[in-house]
Protein backbone atom coordinates (compact mmCIF):
# COMPACT_ATOMS: atom_id res chain seq x y z
CA UNK A 1 0.00 0.00 0.00
CA UNK A 2 2.94 2.15 0.97
CA UNK A 3 6.12 2.16 -0.93
CA UNK A 4 8.52 3.84 -3.19
CA UNK A 5 6.05 4.41 -6.42
CA UNK A 6 3.39 6.45 -3.47
CA UNK A 7 3.61 10.10 -4.52
CA UNK A 8 3.34 9.25 -8.31
CA UNK A 9 0.50 7.13 -7.18
CA UNK A 10 -1.17 10.09 -5.63
CA UNK A 11 -0.42 12.53 -7.99
CA UNK A 12 -1.57 10.15 -10.73
CA UNK A 13 -5.11 10.04 -8.87
CA UNK A 14 -5.07 13.84 -8.32
CA UNK A 15 -4.70 14.66 -11.86
CA UNK A 16 -7.19 12.74 -12.62
CA UNK A 17 -9.42 14.43 -9.97
CA UNK A 18 -8.99 17.65 -10.78
CA UNK A 19 -9.49 16.98 -14.53
CA UNK A 20 -13.28 15.90 -13.15
CA UNK A 21 -13.56 18.67 -11.04
CA UNK A 22 -12.88 21.07 -14.27
CA UNK A 23 -15.00 19.28 -16.69
CA UNK A 24 -17.81 18.86 -13.93
CA UNK A 25 -17.30 14.81 -13.95
CA UNK A 26 -18.08 12.64 -11.37
CA UNK A 27 -15.19 10.01 -10.93
CA UNK A 28 -15.97 6.27 -10.03
CA UNK A 29 -14.50 5.17 -6.30
CA UNK A 30 -11.47 3.40 -6.57
CA UNK A 31 -10.63 0.35 -4.50
CA UNK A 32 -10.29 0.79 -1.04
CA UNK A 33 -7.14 -0.01 1.75
CA UNK A 34 -7.39 -3.14 3.17
CA UNK A 35 -8.73 -3.56 6.75
CA UNK A 36 -5.71 -4.68 8.74
CA UNK A 37 -7.00 -3.39 12.86
CA UNK A 38 -7.41 -7.14 13.08
CA UNK A 39 -3.67 -8.18 11.88
CA UNK A 40 -2.11 -5.95 14.27
CA UNK A 41 0.02 -6.49 17.29
CA UNK A 42 -1.25 -4.86 20.44
CA UNK A 43 2.02 -4.67 22.58
CA UNK A 44 0.44 -2.61 25.68
CA UNK A 45 -1.73 -4.53 28.06
CA UNK A 46 -5.06 -4.34 27.88
CA UNK A 47 -7.05 -1.77 30.27
CA UNK A 48 -8.13 -3.97 33.60
CA UNK A 49 -9.68 -1.12 35.81
CA UNK A 50 -10.45 2.51 35.68
CA UNK A 51 -11.35 4.11 38.84
CA UNK A 52 -11.39 7.70 40.80
CA UNK A 53 -11.08 8.38 44.79
CA UNK A 54 -13.62 7.74 47.08
CA UNK A 55 -16.11 10.67 46.83
CA UNK A 56 -15.12 11.48 43.50
CA UNK A 57 -16.37 10.53 39.71
CA UNK A 58 -15.00 10.62 36.44
CA UNK A 59 -14.88 14.07 34.97
CA UNK A 60 -15.10 15.64 37.83
CA UNK A 61 -12.72 18.78 37.47
CA UNK A 62 -9.36 18.86 40.17
CA UNK A 63 -7.65 21.67 38.61
CA UNK A 64 -10.62 24.01 37.36
CA UNK A 65 -11.04 27.65 35.87
CA UNK A 66 -10.99 29.91 38.81
CA UNK A 67 -14.75 31.39 38.29
CA UNK A 68 -15.50 34.67 36.43
CA UNK A 69 -12.12 34.21 34.97
CA UNK A 70 -11.89 36.35 31.83
CA UNK A 71 -9.03 35.74 29.41
CA UNK A 72 -7.79 36.99 25.69
CA UNK A 73 -6.77 36.10 22.47
CA UNK A 74 -3.44 34.42 23.04
CA UNK A 75 -3.89 33.59 26.72
CA UNK A 76 -3.77 29.97 27.69
CA UNK A 77 -6.59 28.58 29.59
CA UNK A 78 -6.40 24.35 31.19
CA UNK A 79 -8.42 22.83 33.13
CA UNK A 80 -7.38 18.90 34.87
CA UNK A 81 -10.61 16.01 34.66
CA UNK A 82 -10.59 13.17 36.60
CA UNK A 83 -10.24 10.60 33.78
CA UNK A 84 -10.29 6.63 32.11
CA UNK A 85 -7.63 5.39 29.72
CA UNK A 86 -8.71 6.75 26.48
CA UNK A 87 -8.44 3.11 25.12
CA UNK A 88 -10.93 2.39 26.41
CA UNK A 89 -13.07 3.82 23.63
CA UNK A 90 -10.86 5.57 20.77
CA UNK A 91 -13.85 8.29 20.31
CA UNK A 92 -12.99 7.72 16.26
CA UNK A 93 -16.24 10.03 15.37
CA UNK A 94 -16.19 11.77 18.61
CA UNK A 95 -13.67 13.57 20.53
CA UNK A 96 -12.08 14.15 24.23
CA UNK A 97 -11.89 17.50 24.67
CA UNK A 98 -14.16 20.05 23.25
CA UNK A 99 -14.55 24.11 23.97
CA UNK A 100 -17.91 25.70 24.01
CA UNK A 101 -19.07 28.91 22.95
CA UNK A 102 -22.43 30.18 24.26
CA UNK A 103 -24.35 31.72 21.39
CA UNK A 104 -26.92 34.17 21.58
CA UNK A 105 -29.85 32.03 22.48
CA UNK A 106 -28.18 30.57 25.54
CA UNK A 107 -27.09 27.33 23.65
CA UNK A 108 -23.97 25.33 24.23
CA UNK A 109 -22.17 24.94 20.78
CA UNK A 110 -19.00 23.04 19.44
CA UNK A 111 -15.92 26.24 18.85
CA UNK A 112 -12.99 23.91 19.46
CA UNK A 113 -11.98 19.97 19.22
CA UNK A 114 -8.93 17.88 20.17
CA UNK A 115 -8.83 17.88 15.99
CA UNK A 116 -7.52 21.58 16.16
CA UNK A 117 -3.95 22.30 16.86
CA UNK A 118 -5.03 25.29 19.50
CA UNK A 119 -6.87 22.40 21.71
CA UNK A 120 -4.58 19.61 23.62
CA UNK A 121 -5.45 16.78 25.25
CA UNK A 122 -3.07 15.33 28.10
CA UNK A 123 -4.04 12.25 29.47
CA UNK A 124 -1.50 10.83 32.73
CA UNK A 125 -1.56 8.00 35.14
CA UNK A 126 0.08 8.95 38.17
CA UNK A 127 1.89 5.44 38.16
CA UNK A 128 2.15 2.59 35.83
CA UNK A 129 -0.25 0.38 37.98
CA UNK A 130 -2.73 3.26 39.30
CA UNK A 131 -6.30 2.78 38.67
CA UNK A 132 -6.70 6.35 38.69
CA UNK A 133 -5.79 8.88 35.98
CA UNK A 134 -6.12 12.14 34.82
CA UNK A 135 -7.03 14.60 31.90
CA UNK A 136 -5.39 17.66 31.16
CA UNK A 137 -7.72 20.27 28.49
CA UNK A 138 -5.49 23.08 27.40
CA UNK A 139 -6.63 25.84 25.32
CA UNK A 140 -4.56 28.50 23.92
CA UNK A 141 -7.05 30.61 22.73
CA UNK A 142 -6.73 31.73 19.01
CA UNK A 143 -6.71 35.29 17.59
CA UNK A 144 -9.77 34.06 15.21
CA UNK A 145 -11.85 33.16 18.32
CA UNK A 146 -15.28 35.03 19.12
CA UNK A 147 -15.44 37.09 22.16
CA UNK A 148 -17.83 35.31 24.44
CA UNK A 149 -18.66 32.89 27.40
CA UNK A 150 -16.62 29.56 27.15
CA UNK A 151 -16.47 26.28 28.89
CA UNK A 152 -14.18 22.91 28.39
CA UNK A 153 -15.75 19.53 28.25
CA UNK A 154 -14.27 16.22 28.52
CA UNK A 155 -15.54 13.14 26.98
CA UNK A 156 -14.20 9.95 28.30
CA UNK A 157 -14.91 6.13 28.96
CA UNK A 158 -14.21 4.09 32.06
CA UNK A 159 -13.82 0.36 32.25
CA UNK A 160 -15.14 -1.38 35.71
CA UNK A 161 -13.53 -4.46 36.97
CA UNK A 162 -15.19 -7.09 34.73
CA UNK A 163 -15.13 -5.16 31.19
CA UNK A 164 -18.30 -3.30 31.07
CA UNK A 165 -17.40 0.46 29.95
CA UNK A 166 -19.30 3.26 30.80
CA UNK A 167 -19.21 6.85 29.06
CA UNK A 168 -18.47 9.96 31.16
CA UNK A 169 -18.67 14.12 30.68
CA UNK A 170 -16.47 16.27 32.59
CA UNK A 171 -17.44 20.18 32.30
CA UNK A 172 -15.30 23.30 33.46
CA UNK A 173 -16.40 26.17 34.88
CA UNK A 174 -17.03 28.96 32.32
CA UNK A 175 -14.98 31.88 31.66
CA UNK A 176 -15.08 34.95 29.23
CA UNK A 177 -12.36 35.96 26.11
CA UNK A 178 -12.42 39.51 25.21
Amino acid sequence: MFGPHTLSAYIQEFRKLARALAKDEQVEAGPQPPQLLSKQLELLPGVVIDSTPSGTTFGDPMEDIPLNSTYRKGDIVSSKFRSACPRNDLFTNGTFALVELVDTNGKWTPAYDDDDLCLRFMWTRPSAKSPHSYATIRWEIPDTAIPGIYRIRHFGAAKKLFGSIHHFVGTSNTFSVL
